[in-house]
């Protein structure tokens, strides 16, 4: 296991910079959290590459300048609770949970949301709650949410999640099946504009739970 991984964290956030990041937050909190505890040991030492991960079950641990992205979105809005579809690995997870005050993640694959519930643990971070269930539904009892980041590709915005959104409130979603595009959704009253960026990939978003 990597042991002193700042080095390596540096240079990836430099990385990140040169691509376009400019949240001082967003670089700060990825420059600070061990990514390599969030994927299998055998794949540690790919950790601080801009590269995307298997950590089993068939889904993966997103891109470092993705996850950038998509935080850095986000925090451009008033966020202070926020919905996160698809907990994975939880390294999306941690970096929101330390920008924002409120997280609530949901995961649709038992064994992934445990692994996330004990690494965030490790981590000291305490401001998420955690629901094993189908990302299509979100969580209604908890919203509405400021914010709504969904880390899979939905082949349509889920209905279901522009509802929980705030008034004025944003998610940033991929959409597609075979192509998918980036999608940030705000909400004013009962209208919701679209804003369409660049094209994505995500494993897909599927509907259900599963032990």
């Amino acid at each position: 296991m990597i042991q002193n991984f700042q080095g390596m964290a540096r240079k990836l956030t430099a990385k990140l910079r040169a691509e376009g990041i400019s949240n001082e937050a967003v670089l700060a909190v990825i420059e600070s959290t061990p990514r390599h505890l969030f994927m299998p040991e055998s794949l540690a030492h790919k950790a601080y590459e801009n590269t995307a991960l298997p950590i089993g079950q068939g889904q993966t641990i997103s891109q470092p300048l993705m996850v950038a992205s998509m935080t850095q979105l986000l925090m451009q809005h008033d966020c202070h609770k926020v919905l996160e579809i698809g907990t994975g690995s939880g390294y999306q997870t941690a970096i929101l949970a330390q920008l924002v005050d409120q997280v609530f993640s949901v995961e649709r694959i038992a064994e992934l949301q445990y692994q996330a519930k004990r690494r965030l643990k490790k981590l000291d971070l305490h401001n998420v709650s955690m629901r094993h269930g189908d990302g299509w539904q979100g969580w209604k009892t908890k919203g509405p949410f400021d914010g709504i980041i969904v880390t899979a590709a939905a082949s349509e915005v889920p209905p279901a999640l522009l509802q929980q959104l705030t008034d004025g409130g944003v998610m940033v979603i991929p959409v597609g099946t075979v192509t998918q595009r980036l999608i940030v959704v705000r909400r004013f009253g009962d209208e919701f504009e679209q804003k369409e960026l660049g094209q994505v990939k995500f494993v897909p978003l599927v509907p259900g739970a599963t032990v």
